[in-house]
């Protein structure tokens, strides 16, 4: 498919009920499904980090199998078309399906299958989502436009988020987690199959001369690793931020909730706040911005200010604090995201988009979400406060999550410092 410098009414629409839908349901899965299964099934931080990971590897794996699928279909449905549809309507099925776990006994067996319910979801997910939907966006951008699009996506990313924090506290007082999971994954079902209906593909380039499996070994090669050195070492450098990121993301509401002793809906009206500020007001800016000025100056300007961020949020314990705070980190957050998002598919191969898409998820997800839940859940049992929950004995995570993560982000200006090319760096 040919890039196209401005965007058509068309595709922004496909991008805007894709990405929204899409963000929606990660949105639940990354607290909710964690909260659900450390409140009804065992209230302990290591099988959440267990399930996290599960996902993670779940994810990662998907999306560069099924991507690379992408890249070599072709026919008249399309290339990522056929991906998107299937996907979303199964993603959508599976968010239902994942309450009904807790009904499961001896709780081993519950929380077994919390984790299984979350992988399905994800590998329909990662394949819609990661997979089919990332390449699409590569496919139909260029260099000029990619970061404020990223930056449009990271909104939609944020009011997704926010809809989920905002409103979850009311749906699951009133309805419970199950009418929660219901609303959501209905609608998740809705907006991607009119999503995914509405999008066109042009020209359907051909298929890669090299077998599957053979294109993907391809691209381990040496010289191949070598050509890609500045892609590889972006990628590092999101790895280590999102390893930082889920030492306490995953824990975040559990913390707020048992530690500093919010209500759900003081705690989700905290988060709420701090995204509408920190992340949709400043989302389509910082897009821009990341256009105008390069990625690698906003990336490593992230960095320093996340880690004060995180910082300064581990101390607060008043609501009002804790939304300054948490804009503190959210900001740089959101900066971050549009900007080595932008540059990680600035430097996809063309023909193979599906296929890096999945490397990044490798790094951006995959290799965080089991080195970062692992470490986090570590720490919430090792220095945690040891509480009983519905009769079951367990562990509250304390501020040294977020201490121990503003410290690790540093870590993430490393490789970006070593990479010189590109254009926009």
């Amino acid at each position: 498919m040919e890039n196209q410098a401005k965007l058509s009414k068309r595709i922004w629409l496909v991008l805007i009920l894709l990405g929204f839908s899409g963000q929606l349901a990660w949105g639940v899965e990354n607290q909710f499904f964690n909260t659900f299964l450390y409140n009804r099934i065992l209230p302990d931080p290591r099988p959440v980090s267990w399930m996290v990971a599960a996902s993670a590897v779940t994810a990662a794996l998907t999306t560069i199998l099924m991507g690379t699928l992408s890249d070599r279909t072709s026919g008249r449905f399309g290339r990522r078309r056929p991906f998107i549809l299937v996907g979303y309507l199964a993603w959508g099925l599976f968010t239902i399906l994942f309450p009904s776990a807790a009904v499961f006994r001896p709780v081993t067996l519950a929380v077994g299958m919390a984790i299984l319910f979350d992988c399905m979801m994800t590998f329909f997910g990662s394949t819609a989502n990661d997979a089919a939907l990332n390449a699409y966006i590569t496919d139909v951008t260029t260099e000029e436009n990619r970061g404020r699009v990223m930056g449009v996506i990271q909104i939609l990313t944020w009011v997704a988020i926010l809809i989920v924090y905002g409103g979850a506290g009311l749906i699951i007082a009133s309805i419970g987690y199950e009418g929660f999971f219901y609303a959501i994954g209905a609608s998740v079902i809705l907006l991607g199959l009119i999503g995914g209906l509405l999008l066109k593909e042009n020209v359907i380039p051909e298929k890669p001369a090299l077998s599957y499996w053979r294109q993907i070994a391809d691209s381990f090669r040496w010289k191949n690793l070598v050509a890609n050195r500045e892609f590889f070492l972006v990628l590092i450098g999101i790895s280590l931020w999102a390893v930082a990121q889920n030492i306490f993301f995953p824990y975040l509401i559990i913390y707020l909730q048992h530690y500093l002793q919010l209500d759900m809906l003081g705690s989700t009206l905290t988060i709420a706040v701090s995204i509408l500020v920190g992340g949709i007001a400043l989302a389509f800016p910082l897009g821009l911005l990341i256009d105008r000025w390069g990625r690698k100056p906003v990336a490593l300007l992230s960095v320093g200010a996340e880690t004060v961020g995180l910082l300064l949020f581990s101390f607060s314990r008043d609501l009002v604090w804790l939304v300054v705070t948490g804009i503190l980190w959210l900001a740089p957050l959101t900066a971050w995201t549009i900007a080595t998002s932008a540059w990680s598919k600035d430097l996809f191969p063309p023909e193979k988009r599906g296929q890096f898409a999945g490397y990044y998820l490798f790094f951006w997800v995959m290799l965080p979400m089991i080195l970062g839940p692992l470490t986090g859940g570590w720490l919430g049992t090792r220095f945690g406060i040891p509480t009983v929950i519905d009769g079951q004995p367990g562990f509250i995570p304390t501020p040294l999550l977020f201490q121990v993560a503003a410290l690790a982000t540093l870590l993430a200006a490393i490789p970006l410092l070593l990479v010189k090319t590109g254009r926009k760096a």
